[in-house]
Formats: C-alpha cells, sequence, structure tokens
C-alpha cells in the first residue's frame, strides 16, 4: 500500500500535523499511520560547505586566493543533525513512499530547507506543498485538502537558493578580504554590516553633538501652565519673568484644529517586536522565540509575516477573532467594531497579519510562561485597536501676552476615545472652556524651567528595528515588494549576529536598554567601502530576489551580478594607511618585521605583521615545518627573526622516521618566506 511521506521544519510541528492526522504509531525520528508517515528535519539540515571543502587551500586566508567562487554548489550535513537525516533519507527512499509533502513552514526558507534535504537524498519523487498559516488542526486539515503541486513554489525556490548562495559568497569573500588585510577577523555581511553603519552614524551624530543650555519662562494659572520660547540666556529669561510679575495675561488667539488617529494594523512581527521591545524590554529575539513558541502550541498564527492585514475571504471570521481577542485581554469588544477594515488581501504577501487562533480562546493563558502570555496578550489587544474606531481629539492652541512677550498654551479634548481604550490614557493641562479671546488672566505664579538641548537617542531595538525596515526606502522602486535591510524572520538574528561578533553591546539604562557600537564595530566601518554600508544594496537584491520569485529574472543571472561585484570588490578594496590604530591587537610583540620593521605578534594561526601593508607572515601549519614535525614557538620566533636561525632538536625524518638535530633557518626576500636546515655542527644558541 502506497504512503505519503510528510516533512515538517520541526519535530513540535511534526506531532502536531500527524495528530490532525490521526498517527499515532511512533518510531525514532518519525510516526507512521497506514496512510500517511510524519517526519522532519530539524530546521536546517543541510547547509552550503565551507570554502576549504572545495579546496583544501582555503584552509588558510591569503588575499591571493580571492575571490572565491565555487563553480557547483555543495551542502553538507551537520554532525548533530546527520541522524536524523539518514532516517528522512530512508524514508524517502522506501518504496512504499509515492509522494512526498513539503510541510516546513511556509515561506522562503523552509522552502529551502525542504529542497536541500530533496536533492541530498537523491530524491525524484513528486512533491506537494502544505501551505498553512496557522497550526490549528482546522488549517492544517484544510491545507491538506489543498495541497498544491511543489512545481508551483519552484520559483520560490530558485529566490530562496539565490540569496542563501549570494550571502556566502558576499559574506566568505569580504570577511576573508577585510580579515587578511587588517589583521584580525572581521566579519562581514550584505545586511550585518549596513546595520552596523546605522548604528555607527548615531553614535558620531552623538559624538559630533554640542549641548546647548536654554530655559522657558511659565506662567501658572489654576490649571493650566503656559510657556514662553526658549532662551538661550537665562539673564533674558529672569528679565522677561521680572516683567510678567503681577502683570495681566491677555489671551490673544485661540486655534481649534480636531485631529483623528486611525486605528493600528494588526501586527506583522516587526511591529511586534518593536513594541514588545518598547513595553516589556524583550528582545527582538525573545519576542520571535516567544511567538514561534505561540505558533507551535497552536496559540496565534504563522509569525513571520510581513503583513498587517487579512485576506478579503476571512472577513466572515472577525467577528469570532474580536470576540476571542477580548477573551485573551480580559477586555470589552468595542462597541462599533470596524470588522471590515482589517481585510485587504493586496495588503497581504505569503502570510496574513498575526493574530489569536480560536484554541488561544479556549486556553488558559495564565497557565503560559510568563513571556509568551505577555506576547499573547500584546496580539489580542492590537487585534481589538484595529477594528476600533479612530481616536478623536480637539486640540487648542492658546496665546497669551504678558509683559511684552507672548506665551502660549495647549489643551486636548477627547471627543472620541475610539481605539484608545485599549491604550493608557494621558493626562493634558485643561483649559477652561469659558475663556475667550480678550481675557485678562493674572498668573498665580511665575517660575524659569532651565534645560539642555539633547543629542539624538541610542538606538534601541524598537527604534533599530524600525530604521532596518525603513532603511533605503526612498532609493528603491515604488513597486519593490520588500524593503528595507534583512526580513522580519532574519532581522532578530542579525542584531545577535553583530552583539556576538563583539560589533555591538547592549548597555542597560534605568528604562531602556540601548544598542552602541564597540571600537571594533566603528572601526570595520571606518575601512568598510560605502558600498558595503548602504543598505541600498540589500534593498536592491531583495528586489531581485522578488523578481526571481516572480519568474522575471533568472537565478543565474542573479549570481552572476553577485559574482561580478564580489570580484571587483577584491580588486578595488585596499588598505587605509594608517589604519593600524583602529585594529591594536593587543598582542604581545615577539619580534620585528624584516619587511618593514613593524613589531611581529603571536595569533592562532601563527606570527604575523602588525603593520597593514606587510603581508609578512609565519604560518604554523606551513607544510616544511609540520612535515618536520617543528611546532613555532614565540622564543623560536624571536630568534629567527633576530639571527636567523634557531637550533631545533628531535626532528622527525620524512625518509627513515627518525629524528635529528639541526638549526631552522628563515630566508626572505620580501615577498616570499622560506625554511630550511644548517646541519653544522656549531649550533647558536
Amino acid at each position: 500500500m502506497k504512503k505519503r511521506l510528510v516533512i515538517a521544519e520541526k519535530p513540535s510541528v511534526g506531532k502536531s500535523i500527524a495528530s490532525v492526522l490521526g498517527i499515532t504509531g511512533m518510531n525514532e525520528g518519525y510516526l507512521e499511520g497506514r496512510d500517511y508517515i510524519v517526519s522532519w528535519c530539524l530546521g536546517h539540515l543541510a547547509e552550503l560547505v565551507g570554502p576549504e571543502s572545495y579546496d583544501e587551500k582555503y584552509n588558510k586566508w591569503k588575499y591571493e586566493d580571492l575571490p572565491i567562487i565555487p563553480s557547483a554548489w555543495e551542502y553538507k550535513v551537520s554532525r548533530d543533525k546527520y541522524q536524523q537525516f539518514k532516517i528522512l533519507k530512508q524514508l524517502i527512499n522506501r518504496a512504499d513512499v509515492s509522494e512526498v509533502i513539503n510541510a516546513c513552514d511556509a515561506g522562503r526558507e523552509g522552502e529551502l530547507i525542504f529542497r536541500n534535504l530533496y536533492a541530498m537524498t537523491k530524491c525524484t519523487k513528486p512533491i506537494l506543498r502544505l501551505w498553512i498559516s496557522s497550526m490549528e488542526d482546522a488549517a492544517i486539515e484544510q491545507g491538506f485538502r489543498e495541497l498544491k503541486p511543489g512545481s508551483e513554489y519552484d520559483r520560490l525556490h530558485a529566490a530562496a537558493m539565490c540569496r542563501d548562495c549570494a550571502d556566502w559568497l558576499v559574506g566568505i569573500n569580504a570577511t576573508r578580504l577585510f580579515s587578511v588585510l587588517y589583521h584580525r577577523t572581521l566579519n562581514v555581511g550584505r545586511v550585518v554590516s549596513p546595520t552596523l553603519a546605522i548604528l555607527v552614524q548615531r553614535e558620531a551624530e552623538i559624538d559630533a553633538f554640542k549641548p546647548e543650555p536654554f530655559c522657558t519662562v511659565n506662567l501658572a494659572f489654576d490649571s493650566f501652565t503656559a510657556a514662553s520660547a526658549k532662551f538661550k540666556d537665562k539673564a533674558e529669561a529672569e528679565k522677561c519673568m521680572e516683567e510678567c510679575h503681577k502683570t495681566t495675561a491677555k489671551v490673544t488667539n485661540i486655534e481649534r484644529k480636531e485631529k483623528c488617529e486611525k486605528a493600528p494594523a494588526l501586527y506583522d512581527l516587526t511591529t511586534l517586536q518593536r513594541d514588545a521591545n518598547r513595553i516589556h524590554c524583550y528582545t527582538a529575539q525573545q519576542t520571535l522565540d516567544y511567538v514561534q513558541s505561540l505558533y507551535e502550541k497552536k496559540l496565534c498564527t504563522y509569525p513571520r509575516t510581513d503583513s498587517r492585514y487579512l485576506t478579503d475571504d476571512m472577513d466572515a471570521g472577525v467577528r469570532a477573532l474580536v470576540l476571542c481577542a477580548a477573551g485573551i485581554a480580559n477586555a470589552a469588544a468595542p462597541a462599533a467594531a470596524l470588522l471590515n477594515q482589517v481585510c485587504d488581501s493586496s495588503k497581504v504577501s505569503d502570510h496574513h497579519a498575526i493574530i489569536p487562533t480560536k484554541a488561544a480562546g479556549e486556553t488558559d493563558i495564565s497557565r503560559l510562561p510568563a513571556g509568551e502570555r505577555e506576547i499573547l496578550v500584546m496580539i489580542a489587544l492590537q487585534t481589538l485597536k484595529a477594528v476600533s474606531e479612530a481616536h478623536r481629539y480637539e486640540e487648542n492652541t492658546y496665546t497669551l501676552m504678558c509683559g511684552g512677550t507672548e506665551f502660549t498654551a495647549k489643551s486636548k479634548r477627547v471627543l472620541n476615545t475610539g481605539w484608545k481604550a485599549y491604550v493608557k490614557q494621558e493626562t493634558h493641562d485643561t483649559v477652561p472652556d469659558d475663556i475667550k479671546i480678550g481675557h485678562e488672566l493674572i498668573p498665580g505664579e511665575e517660575f524659569i524651567k532651565e534645560g539642555m538641548t539633547t543629542p539624538p537617542k541610542h538606538f534601541t531595538e524598537d527604534t533599530l528595528l524600525s530604521a532596518m525596515e525603513n532603511a533605503g526606502k526612498d532609493d528603491m522602486p515604488e513597486d519593490a515588494e520588500r524593503k528595507g535591510l534583512g526580513t522580519p524572520a532574519t532581522r532578530a538574528a542579525i542584531i545577535e549576529k553583530l552583539i556576538a561578533n563583539g560589533f555591538v553591546k547592549r548597555n542597560k539604562a534605568k528604562k531602556a536598554v540601548t544598542l552602541i557600537p564597540s571600537n571594533l564595530g566603528i572601526s570595520l566601518i571606518t575601512v568598510l567601502p560605502e558600498q558595503l554600508q548602504s543598505p541600498l544594496l540589500t534593498a536592491e537584491w531583495e528586489h531581485k530576489l522578488k523578481m526571481v520569485e516572480r519568474g522575471e529574472m533568472d537565478a543565474d543571472a542573479f549570481l552572476a551580478e553577485i559574482s561580478l561585484m564580489v570580484n571587483d570588490l577584491i580588486k578595488t578594496c585596499k588598505v587605509i594607511r594608517g589604519a593600524e590604530v583602529l585594529f591594536p591587537s593587543g598582542r604581545d610583540v615577539v619580534g620585528k618585521c624584516p619587511r618593514c620593521g613593524s613589531d611581529i605578534t603571536e595569533s592562532k594561526k601563527g606570527f604575523f605583521c602588525e603593520c597593514n601593508d606587510c603581508r609578512f607572515g609565519l604560518w604554523r601549519d606551513n607544510k616544511f615545518l609540520t612535515a618536520k614535525k617543528i611546532n613555532l614557538t614565540p622564543k623560536m620566533v624571536s630568534e629567527l627573526l633576530k639571527n636567523g636561525k634557531y637550533p631545533v632538536k628531535g626532528i622527525f625524518s620524512e625518509k627513515t622516521g627518525k629524528s635529528y638535530d639541526a638549526a631552522l633557518v628563515l630566508t626572505d626576500d620580501g615577498t616570499k618566506t622560506v625554511y630550511s636546515l644548517d646541519f653544522a655542527k656549531e649550533q647558536p644558541v
């Protein structure tokens, strides 16, 4: 009897699907029933190999070997996931398996995860695609009723493969290029580098800012305060205050404006991450982890979305959604819910906005971990806001003259609370309604407020996510579907990578956690060309990847463009003179360079010149040395640099297998370093 093999991205998802299909037969790494077998990939099971897999010479990072551009891409399975790969390979090749169902996450990355596995197992069986936005039982059941041919997603896979290979080309080549030029590991990437540049630019603006003092004169009345314009000179402010003392203030103008704030749209991932950082101080990665867990528990819809609307065909279920959200948030549903304002198919890409599921409304959320509970309540509250009426208010601006100086007071009167019923209300000054133009008022008190102009603020994850989302937007075509740096699914990982690589630090203050570039991060941006700092590169990539996805651009043509760009980068980038001060190694000096006279210091792979313009280095894994089992030590290198010789005992003979003593000799002609042996009886000490 023929069976279908279902392959999910994670075990938890696979088990949920198996439950819906009525499969209970558990085996190692998979579940099996009468008609279906369900297994999983453990995330990225197969990934692109490193450069050294193409050629052993790439074990050493050398400028001469760049650029590294594979003629054919190779993949490998990581050691910790190999057992699951073996299980999947056996299942795929079983004679009774007729079709393979791709049930990995419905998006570019999920498609890549499945297709890499499919290729590595050399599978040729037909592919069907399960494309769902919710892990609810009903959504899974509907997804299986509407399985699509895998061929409909070939272009999505092509775009995913292009992104993966292009990131490899830029990341590997640019990282090696700048690392060998500046003699330390400098991780460079087409998304991480412009993100770092945003932080460094802000830091430069803060450092360059010169605060200036100012003060305002304030007149206090019974229920409100009026303030003057800013004075740079405190003496002038004091003079103004004296002139206002016991002087009548006359109302000269009243300007009334009715304003309207539309209800916010539903959450996409980035907006949820921003609000969670601002409200709960969660990092972008924490929020993603929480909402992913909620999704796998069937309590919210697919999280990795950049859409903030539902599709038009979901309108019939919005009323039930609102009631469900109200129960989760322990709040009243809006009296006049505008159900149709959350549905717009034209604004939905791969997945609709994040909303709570019906199952969430039937769950005791008090049993959830605190982080998941708070995120779920946020999603529910956003749903209630999104179907609410606009927040309308009247803003009144009063102009008063006192002692020859103009003062301003503002008040706000709410006309319709609308969606802000679900937001903590701010307090505002209230100017009595009976105050009219021409009225004269006597201040109860005059006082001066002093302050300093403030620099731009350091980025928080909230504001950085916003900057990443909007980076390069003005330079992109209007019809570009994806703009900014990264995608909702990758931005959290980008921030974490910058921190892990030592380019950015989290600075914990009383009210917020800010992101500060380290000295290393600032130095890297100083030497990177504009091309790798600009968000335009990644914005152009995303635009072209969507073209590949739509069949408007060939995948090979895209990768050819990237290869050409990488080749040009290698040819044109030169060391910035004097950059040694940007990347001090802090390592112990063992001697002087025979070529330029700069310091030679020890690193993990050998002993190298600290001067960026010089390429002198003594590698530990030099073939001459390793064949004779000679291990370079700081003392040995110091003597070689000073005298050109060093006595070595117990040198291994490749011919006889025995050992002998000799002097190791170092010669360098300015471009090439050569080792030899001196067997003279008298060896230098």
